[in-house]
């Protein structure tokens, strides 16, 4: 019985033993492990919370997945940054104590740290200004996909492929971003089509509709439509443009199924789709002085 009072006694001498002295405030083992612990249950509470108001509370409101994702965002870090402040006061340190650490912090953060900072507020105009929001479809810097995460330093972009690409929030501020779905994900795809020219262009038009109208993926309003675009060098030249909301992430695939079902159709009704033609014209004059040198 006497060793384990020993053994408390030692533990208790350790943990509060100083380590070092801050604006006056002694810090102790016990005071480091008792802030970082409740540093921890602040990040885990504010956790909690953010993902109780996306997916409950706001659930219910008319607001989308990227509206109510910004809102939670931004209350977790403001209740993180309140957090820290009275959990700094509790330990017992004067946070006008900090002023000088802050300042050479600042200097710090000023020469080494300026990409973080940089990404650190461009996450904020981010989750403000809202050029993109969680369930965006995207282009940036030849990378195409759906930001399924925006965090305070960089967002995650999800490929086709299920790749997750980490990609720093200061892209979005300096570089040209493509949102796919900054109104709505209702988006419009041109499929240019070129035909012969001894082919009828209503008939082709009416075989176009047809073909667009069939496909599941392609929205009835707004209605597809044909476009007479040009008299090519080796056909007349038309656009098929229509609607989605289900492919806006895979044009290439709504590209190719219709596609598909044109080459069908057109193979059925004996419409041509004409190879590019070239005339080679060779004047007499050339041949005839060609023919005298060679002999």
């Amino acid at each position: 019985m006497e060793e384990i009072k020993n053994i408390f006694y030692q533990v208790i001498d350790v943990l509060n033993n100083q380590l070092i002295t801050l604006g006056g405030i002694n810090i102790t083992v016990w005071r480091i492990i008792y802030l970082a612990l409740l540093v921890f249950l602040l990040i885990f509470i504010s956790k909690r919370i953010r993902n109780w108001l996306v997916h409950k509370v706001l659930a219910k409101s008319a607001l989308d997945l990227g509206t109510r994702t910004a809102i939670g965002t931004i209350t977790r870090y403001t209740i993180i940054l309140i957090g820290l402040m009275i959990i700094l006061q509790s330990v017992g340190i004067d946070l006008s104590t900090l002023t000088v650490l802050a300042g050479a912090l600042g200097v710090g953060i000023g020469f080494g740290l300026q990409n973080v900072t940089n990404n650190f507020v461009s996450g904020i105009i981010i989750l403000f200004e809202r050029p993109i929001k969680v369930g965006d479809r995207i282009e940036v810097e030849n990378i195409a996909g759906d930001v399924v995460r925006i965090s305070m330093r960089a967002t995650t972009v999800i490929t086709n492929d299920n790749i997750s690409v980490i990609i720093p929030n200061s892209e979005f501020i300096s570089s040209k971003v493509i949102n796919w779905s900054h109104n709505d994900r209702n988006v419009r795809f041109n499929i240019p089509v070129g035909v012969s020219y001894k082919e009828d262009p209503q008939k082709v038009k009416e075989l176009l509709l047809s073909v667009a109208n069939d496909n599941d993926s392609v929205l009835k309003k707004p209605a597809p439509d044909v476009i007479f675009d040009e008299f090519g060098d080796s056909s007349i030249n038309f656009y098929l443009r229509v609607w989605t909301t289900t492919l806006i992430q895979a044009p290439k695939l709504l590209k190719s199924q219709l596609y598909f079902e044109i080459f069908k159709r057109f193979r059925e009704k004996g419409i041509q789709i004409p190879f590019p033609q070239r005339d080679l014209h060779i004047k007499n004059e050339e041949v005839k002085i060609k023919s005298v040198q060679d002999k």
